[in-house]
């Protein structure tokens, strides 16, 4: 399996780092997981576009980790030269967003099919909501779903992706939980969504402290990994954005969690294969 940190910002913007997605290729297939702020140009810059997709995932409907999705179906249609729906796996909530984002480009839509004599469908989504189990299975590759925890942003998921013996947990915005050990047990790879608690503190915003209790440190990521066998740890969405050149003390205080596996400090359009 190949895994590309397709976007690896978060919601603070920053000119270096897209929002929230990862594109992994297994057997025959391209999934992606989520589809933050600029997915479908960090698509093009990993040579897959929106078309080419097998699969979508969502961790869960946090603005940034949802807000080019909109992109990702128009771009999909209007670029298909026959239909050729989306299929969406994500949280329960998923069908009602999906449904929401489709109205809101009912505009754009009808200006399309007015335009263009050949593109005579409405974009198809297909949706499947899931919590835990097994959540979408093809040509050997397997991915199962477990419940996280990102309260008040409830319910979010996990994915576990399997394949050849190879395994890759993207586990989105989480603290540590017994969901996340469950889909971590003996994995290849863990990706995992960090926050510099240190760093944090110093930021006057009472908004911006709320973010302590819903997010990992780097720290916690560490001893989850640890903990749960991990070979690889990739510190991604990392907030707030690093400075150049401070790689190393993130990846020490994921030391300090307990973790002596390789740790893997992304940027976008990283790649880990495994």
């Amino acid at each position: 399996m190949k895994l590309t940190l397709l976007g690896t910002g978060s919601p603070i913007p920053s000119p270096d780092r897209a929002g929230s997605a990862n594109l992994i290729e297994a057997g025959p297939h391209r999934l992606l997981v989520d589809c933050g702020r600029g997915v479908v140009m960090r698509l093009a810059a990993a040579g897959a576009l929106p078309g080419m997709l097998s699969h979508v995932f969502l961790t869960h409907l946090h603005s940034d980790h949802v807000t080019d999705f909109n992109d990702l179906i128009t771009t999909r249609w209007a670029m298909s030269p026959v239909d050729n729906p989306l299929t969406v796996t994500g949280p329960p909530g998923t069908q009602r967003f999906t449904d929401r984002t489709l109205a809101m480009l009912e505009d754009d839509i009808g200006y399309r099919i007015a335009h263009h004599d050949d593109l005579n469908w409405q974009p198809g989504v297909n949706v499947d909501e899931v919590h835990d189990g097994v959540a979408w299975e093809r040509d050997g590759v397997r991915v199962v779903a477990a419940p996280t925890d990102h309260r008040p942003v409830d319910p979010t998921v996990g994915y576990r992706f399997e394949h050849e013996g190879s395994s890759i947990v993207l586990a989105g915005d989480t603290i540590p939980c017994e969901g996340l050990d469950r889909l971590l047990a003996n994995a290849d790879v863990y990706v995992q969504t960090v926050i510099r608690p240190d760093l944090v503190a110093m930021v006057p915003s009472a908004r911006f402290q709320d973010i302590h209790d819903y997010h990992s440190s780097c720290e916690q990521a560490g001893a989850t990994a640890s903990k749960a066998g991990v070979g690889t740890l990739v510190l991604t969405h990392q907030v707030p954005t690093p400075m150049p050149g401070t790689e190393q003390e993130w990846i020490d205080q994921v030391r300090a969690g307990g973790f002596t596996g390789e740790v893997v400090f992304a940027h976008d359009l990283t790649v880990v294969e495994v």
